[in-house]
C-alpha cells in the first residue's frame, strides 16, 4: 500500500530538535522515535500540511529554514515519500499530544534512539549540514 507524501519537521532549539516517541498502540512503527508530522492530504502542499500537523500533533507554529532531500521509503507493509523540513518554533511549546513523548536531543545523541528507517537517510543529511555550520 502506498500512503503518499508524508511531511516532518526538524524543530531546533538551543542546538538541539525536537524527536517524538509514537504511541505503544499496536500500528505501524509503534514506540519507534520520529520527527513530528504526517501525511499531506490531498490537494494541500507539503508545508500546508507540515503547519497543519504541527498545530494539530503539537499545539506550535514553525518557519521553515529548508527543506531537506525527500526520502522514498518501502517498508513491508506501505510505501512513502517523507519530506522534511528544518524549522524553528515561532510559537507554542511543544505537547505531546497524540505521542507518548517528546525530548529535545542533540545529533551526538542520534544512536541512543530507535527511529524508523525512513527517517535514517534524513537523520544523515541532518548531520552533514550541520558540521559545516
Amino acid at each position: 500500500m502506498h500512503i503518499g507524501d508524508v511531511v516532518c519537521a526538524i524543530i531546533e532549539r538551543d542546538g538541539k530538535f525536537l524527536i517524538a516517541r509514537r504511541p505503544d498502540d499496536g500500528r505501524h512503527l509503534a514506540r519507534k522515535w520520529e520527527f513530528p508530522g504526517g501525511k499531506v492530504e490531498p490537494g494541500e502542499s507539503a508545508t500546508a500540511a507540515l503547519a497543519r500537523e504541527l498545530r494539530e500533533e503539537l499545539d506550535v507554529s514553525v518557519t521553515i529554514i529548508e527543506q531537506l532531500t525527500p526520502v522514498e521509503h518501502r517498508y513491508p507493509e506501505l510505501s512513502l515519500r517523507l519530506i522534511a523540513f528544518r524549522c524553528r518554533l515561532t510559537s507554542g511549546t511543544p505537547q505531546a499530544g497524540a505521542h507518548e513523548e517528546l525530548r529535545w536531543i542533540g545529533i551526538e545523541e542520534v544512536a541512543d534512539y530507535d527511529f524508523p528507517e525512513a527517517d535514517l537517510p534524513i537523520l544523515a543529511e541532518y548531520r552533514i549540514k550541520n558540521s559545516f555550520q
